[in-house]
């Protein structure tokens, strides 16, 4: 954009003589938009479309991603060829074009906070740092420390700071001291220390101007948001988050405003492989935000519906996709949130 010359009437009792200064418009804050997709790997089938097409592996919703200023969604995999399969029942994994696929549908950000990304443990969890760096791809909730693994990613659009945060709730028993990132240990940002994580969210609000929250959180298959999930939500909301938004049940969870914050319990799958019925419903969540607002800052929220079909999500039109939009409102009726602020 042009440069402007502005004239300020702030004359001088001296002078006399107005203050000449340079504008560019791009510096001014204006309203943005965030996609949000659920869970991504690219294991089964998804893993020989990765190789044959990275740069459409994530099939025809990357339409919806390119359409926001921003996107992110939850990577549930490490990023490595290498690293020892932790002892449970699936382990993903995905090779450093996964990154590549990501960014050639639009996205901006994930969070590999979640009960997949130590999966290579900590070998696979060095090698997606170093992947996700060599790609120049923004993640958060993983880290070679606490501080890292908590730190906000920053991203600027339309003249506004966004601080991204990425933290699960979800981790094994038996792997959760080992996946837990510390002051001296690699690993997650576990939303089980909500101190810390309020900590990390009432950090960002003070330097940026939104703050965005994504958890790994919520109970498999369940529609309904839990006590965990509530009592999580309400403290990071006081705490200052604009939006809250989850992922991990693989089926979908309400989303609505908690009062003057908007909270989506669970985006469900998104790029899965093993999806059918209630766990192929997905979708993208786009949410305005207005970051000249005083208290609510997101001012719209579009739910645009999906079914997944051979791993990767295709958006439905027409009255299926108002179907779809309807039973996704109905699911508010297990949740605390609301259709419109409070």
């Amino acid at each position: 954009m042009l440069r402007a010359a502005v004239a300020l009437a702030a004359a001088s009792s001296a002078t006399g003589c107005a203050t000449l200064i340079d504008w560019d418009p791009k510096d001014m804050k204006k309203p943005f938009t965030v996609a949000f997709g659920g869970d991504v790997h690219f294991e089964g089938m998804l893993r020989g479309r990765l190789d044959s097409r990275p740069d459409d592996a994530l099939g025809p919703i990357a339409a919806q991603l390119k359409s926001a200023d921003l996107a992110m969604v939850n990577l549930e995999t490490a990023v490595t060829t290498g690293g020892t399969p932790a002892p449970k029942q699936f382990a993903f994994r995905a090779p450093p074009s996964a990154f590549r696929a990501l960014r050639s549908a639009g996205v901006d950000v994930a969070t590999m906070a979640n009960n997949h990304g130590m999966d290579y443990g900590e070998t696979g969890l060095k090698d997606s740092l170093e992947a996700a760096r060599k790609a120049g791809f923004p993640v958060v909730g993983i880290g070679s420390t606490a501080k890292e693994a908590f730190h906000a990613e920053v991203l600027k659009v339309n003249g506004a700071k966004v601080a991204f945060i990425g933290a699960t709730q979800v981790l094994d028993d038996e792997l959760a001291t080992a996946w837990t990132a510390t002051d001296t240990k690699a690993g997650l940002a576990s939303a089980k220390d909500a101190a810390r994580l309020v900590q990390a969210v009432k950090d960002a609000g003070v330097r940026n101007d939104v703050v965005i929250v994504d958890l790994h959180w919520g109970q498999e298959l369940n529609s309904c948001a839990t006590q965990n999930q509530r009592q999580l939500a309400a403290q990071l909301a006081d705490a200052g988050a604009d939006a809250i938004i989850g992922s991990h049940a693989h089926v979908l969870l309400a989303g609505g405003y908690l009062k003057d914050k908007y909270v989506h319990y669970g985006l469900g799958n998104f790029v899965f492989y093993n999806s059918a019925g209630k766990t192929a419903q997905s979708g993208v969540l786009t949410l305005t935000f207005d970051p000249l607002a005083k208290k609510r800052r997101v001012t719209k929220a579009d739910w645009a519906p999906a079914v997944i079909t051979e791993g990767v999500p295709v958006p439905l039109t027409g009255e299926a996709a108002q179907q779809a939009r309807t039973q996704w409102e109905g699911l508010r009726g297990c949740a605390d949130v609301k259709a419109t602020p409070a």
